[in-house]
């Protein structure tokens, strides 16, 4: 693959903007959580929309599309009555769970100290803190 560079931009200037690419691809707030609820096979739209707590029919199309677009998932049309579409990891996808499955579990393990830690900074400066996963 050739790439052009800008006559400003060093190779390893492009190689740092590709890698926040590739990472942009999993530092947004709904596409980890769609991966991981993909972990156990095939799901439904509705059945991802209802695992996916607070994310909105659109933001899911638009995540799914994405994560589909990037090879992390591949969508299935089943031509049965009435018609349904399926998502599943690719193995693509599968790779960047396993990547990310530590990121998840430490997100996990440590919900009530960050909560913690809201609440004690947000008093220190005089603010009403709401809790770890509210919706703002």
């Amino acid at each position: 693959m050739e790439v052009t560079v800008n006559a400003r931009q060093s190779p390893a200037d492009t190689e740092v903007c590709d890698v926040r690419e590739a990472l942009d691809l999993v530092a947004d707030k709904w596409s980890l959580y769609v991966v991981s609820n993909l972990n156990d096979g095939p799901r439904r739209f509705n059945e991802l929309k209802r695992a996916v707590q607070g994310v909105s029919q659109r933001m899911l199309t638009v995540t799914l599309r994405r994560l589909e677009r990037d090879g992390i998932l591949t969508r299935t049309v089943h031509e049965v009555m009435p018609p349904h579409v399926t998502y599943r990891l690719t193995p693509l996808g599968t790779s960047l769970l396993h990547a990310a499955a530590p990121l998840i579990a430490w997100s996990s393990d440590h919900l009530a100290e960050i909560a913690s830690a809201r609440a004690e900074h947000d008093r220190s400066q005089g603010l009403e803190s709401p809790t770890v996963g509210a919706r703002s």
